[in-house]
């Protein structure tokens, strides 16, 4: 009987393993592509692979994340100044269920694309472990920036690495 035991619980574990991203999204690696309905109703879905070429910003963020109140909005000023210039910003959203980040969106409109993601799929894709997180994708694809959390002072870092992500060709 204890031998069973024994054995259940290392399935288990085992299988608790295995539902684990290999490791987590680092500087230097491929962007792992996605696909994710917008959060708006008729919207069409979003694939990063679409945005091949471009500077991408992907921030993971949710309606109860109080650093994702100051950042947001910061990331769409950011947007409005470069997009010009070939930046793209995707706030992926995880809340679930999806109406909690339909509200916050009505208190803080936003101009780029809101995907959504309520089952945590690309959240754990990434290797996503607190909010908010982002990460900064070159023309080529790669992860150049992966910033967790937002502090005074952060947003001057990030406007920065974009500058610079944006000049390189």
């Amino acid at each position: 009987m204890m031998r069973a035991i024994h054995k259940l619980a290392l399935l288990a574990l085992i299988a608790g393993f295995a539902a684990l991203p290999a490791r987590a999204v680092e500087e230097g690696d491929a962007a792992p592509d996605f696909t994710l309905a917008s959060i708006h109703a008729g919207q069409p879905a979003i694939r990063l692979s679409a945005l091949a070429g471009k500077v991408v910003y992907i921030d993971f963020w949710a309606s109860w994340c109080a650093p994702c109140l100051t950042s947001l909005p910061l990331y769409n000023d950011l947007y409005l100044r470069y997009r010009d210039q070939g930046l793209e910003v995707l706030g992926i959203t995880v809340d679930d269920p999806i109406e909690d980040g339909l509200e916050f969106l009505a208190d803080v409109p936003l101009d780029f694309p809101i995907p959504a993601d309520p089952e945590s799929e690309v959240m754990d894709l990434y290797a996503v472990f607190g909010m908010p997180t982002s990460f900064l994708i070159g023309r080529d694809g790669t992860v150049k920036l992966v910033h967790v959390g937002f502090r005074n002072g952060d947003i001057e870092l990030i406007e920065q690495a974009i500058e610079d992500e944006l000049a390189a060709d």
